[in-house]
Order: C-alpha cells, then structure tokens, then sequence
C-alpha cells in the first residue's frame, strides 16, 4: 500500500470510530504494519493539519474541523459498492433497484478517471439462485415505509396451516434473504421476539401509537437476548 493511501485509510479508520478512541495496533493490525509505522503516520497527519488528537495508553481521536473530502475510495471499497449494487439489483425491490442504478452512476459521476473504468469494470456479481421473486399481500415497500414511521403495527398474519391471527407488533428491521422477507418485531400476543415471514403478512395497517422504546434499544434488547441464548447452548453441549 502506498503510504498517501495508508494516511487516508488511517482517516477513515478513525473516521468510522466516530469519535472513540483507536489504539495504534488496532491500526497496525488491520493496515498490516507495525505500530511505529502508524505512529510515524500520525506524526505526518498533523504536520497537514489533520485534527488528530492522541492520548498515550488510549489511542487517537479525530476531532472536527477535517476539510479532506470523504469521498476517496481504495480499490477494496469500490469493489464493495459495485457488489453491493449489483446485488440489490437482483434482490431487491423494484424502487431500490432503481436507486442502485443510481448510486453506481453517481459514485461514477464523481470518480476521478484513472478509477472511474476500475469502477465500472469490477468482476464481481450477485446472481439468483432462484427464479423466484418477493410476492406477498404486503410489499416490501410497504413494510419499509411502516418500519419508518416508529409507530405500532397491527397485523393478519398467517400461519404455516393458513391460519390468520391478529397480532400488534413493535417493528424493529426487515432482513432480506435472497427473495424472502423477515421482519423482526416484538409482538404483544407472544410477549418476546419474533420473525414474521413478509409473505405471510396479509394486511398491514399503521396505529397512531409511538413505539413505546426506541427501534435501537429493542435491537440491542433482541441481540442481548440471542447472545444469551447462544451463550445457553454452548453450554449445555458442554
């Protein structure tokens, strides 16, 4: 790696830290160079100016006031984009396989030449293993917009014997496996966790009642919870 596209990435790496402190073999370790390289980097980061505050035995900080543009990606990132794009473009839904078209040509928009052709040449793809599509009662899209609004769901759902009950719910995310749809809530009939298969949701409507925690607090709630229950049942095989 060059050392100008090691400083940068020592940018981001701090960047995504947002704010919390990033010890110098934290850098080392995913740069793969030693600690007196990184310590070396951050003494040329300050020579140009870039807010970086270090505290010995806590790591560095990147303050505000950064006037270098976030936008420089190395070639890992662009190859990460363009995945990514390309697989919403296959399983997503039908607005967000536009908008990834969308992005793809504003990231190239903005690239500087010599990257613009890496761009658009990457080789990696994300084809269907099916020939299935997403079709439910209730769109994707729909589910998206009510996840949004932080507000109780009430919905039929049916069961693996077409049975409809009527449950409320608290939504949390929506998972996409390949054409499948999951959205996680917590539900007041079961009082816990649960994964509602978005095809089986035949009608969705909005409450006027605000969630009573916030969608972040259930998720750590939730993954709490599922680190318990793996943490059970590495016990119980012992």
């Amino acid at each position: 790696m060059r050392r100008a596209d090691r400083l940068l990435q020592i940018v981001q790496i701090l960047r995504r830290a947002a704010g919390k402190p990033v010890s110098a073999r934290q850098s080392a370790q995913e740069l793969e160079v030693t600690q007196r390289t990184i310590y070396r980097d951050m003494v040329s980061l300050e020579s140009i100016n870039v807010p970086v505050r270090g505290e010995a035995g806590v790591g560095y900080v990147l303050e505000g006031g950064l006037d270098l543009p976030p936008l420089i990606f190395n070639s890992t990132e662009l190859e990460t984009l363009m995945l990514g794009a390309r697989w919403v473009q296959v399983h997503g839904d039908a607005d967000q396989q536009l908008a990834a078209k969308d992005v793809v040509t504003k990231i190239g928009a903005v690239l500087p030449v010599e990257l613009k052709a890496e761009f658009f040449d990457v080789a990696l793809y994300a084809p269907a293993r099916t020939k299935d599509r997403f079709e439910g009662h209730v769109s994707s899209h729909q589910l998206r917009a009510a996840l949004k609004t932080g507000k109780v769901l009430r919905i039929a759902y049916s069961n693996e014997a077409s049975e409809l009950s009527e449950r409320r719910v608290w939504p949390i995310s929506i998972g996409y496996f390949d054409f499948k749809r999951l959205m996680l809530c917590w539900c007041e009939l079961r009082q816990t966790f649960r994964a509602f298969r978005a095809d089986r949701i035949a009608k969705l409507e909005i409450l006027e009642e605000r969630l009573p925690r916030s969608r972040e607090a259930l998720k750590r709630e939730w993954w709490e919870l599922e680190l318990r229950k793996k943490a059970d049942f590495e016990t119980r095989r012992k």
